[in-house]
């Protein structure tokens, strides 16, 4: 279960998703109306980080509005504990291959190439304090 653990380093408290297979990333639209989307995502220092194509609604919501909120999900992207506010971040083609062995390494489906055919994007999520 996902649970809000206290991090000296940033003197707030962070959402911990270790063990979790999915998140519910919540994107606004431009009318402020929240789309959620369950993803697969990787964690590395605080941060999540997860791959998408850059044709997708969430890449085109995250970049006009950067605030998202994350919570713990199912498959089918019921939410299963608490939401936190978050900003994502679209990282730079260099991060590519280093985001996609992180998840290559969490998900082993993520291995097969057909899946990530038209994914060019990868994006960081660092949880804020609420």
């Amino acid at each position: 279960m996902t649970a809000c653990q206290f991090d000296q380093s940033f003197g707030l408290c962070l959402p911990n998703f270790h063990g979790q297979r999915y998140i519910s990333l919540a994107t606004f639209r431009k009318n402020g109306a929240a789309v959620y989307t369950p993803i697969w995502f990787a964690e590395d220092s605080n941060k999540l980080y997860l791959m998408t194509s850059s044709k997708t609604g969430k890449y085109k919501r995250i970049r006009n509005n950067p605030q998202v909120k994350i919570a713990p999900c199912t498959i089918r992207g019921k939410i299963t504990g608490p939401e936190f506010p978050a900003t994502a971040r679209i990282l730079p083609p260099e991060e590519f291959a280093r985001v996609r062995r992180m998840i290559n390494a969490k998900y082993w489906l993520a291995r097969i190439p057909f899946l990530w055919r038209n994914t060019d994007t990868t994006i960081e999520i660092t949880p804020v304090s609420a």
